[in-house]
């Protein structure tokens, strides 16, 4: 079964203490689903139009486990805590293998 996979671009960081708030509850959030990061940091470099900023991409198992761990209470309740400090773009996709 293919795994699911989260990849998150950062369009602009607006509060950086939100936006540690918010890195410290998602993992453990997550947790739970199987979580593996991949990805984390500011991109190396960015082309066409890329943004050269923060970027994470995280596995699941499945696509339903990261459907799952997105749409969780403890989730959520990261998400609220970054609020709007923070413009990203967050999407699940299915992987190849």
């Amino acid at each position: 079964m293919p795994k699911g996979y989260w990849v998150t671009t950062y369009r602009s960081i607006k509060d950086p203490d939100r936006l540690a708030a918010y890195a410290k509850l998602a993992p453990v959030a997550l947790a739970p689903f199987g979580v593996k990061y991949i990805v984390r940091g500011t991109a190396a470099a960015a082309s066409e139009a890329g943004i050269k900023q923060r970027v994470v991409i995280s596995v699941f198992d499945t696509v339903a486990k990261a459907i799952a761990a997105h749409d969780s209470p403890a989730y959520q309740a990261a998400v609220k805590v970054l609020g709007d400090g923070a413009e990203r773009d967050v999407r699940i996709v299915e992987g190849l293998e």
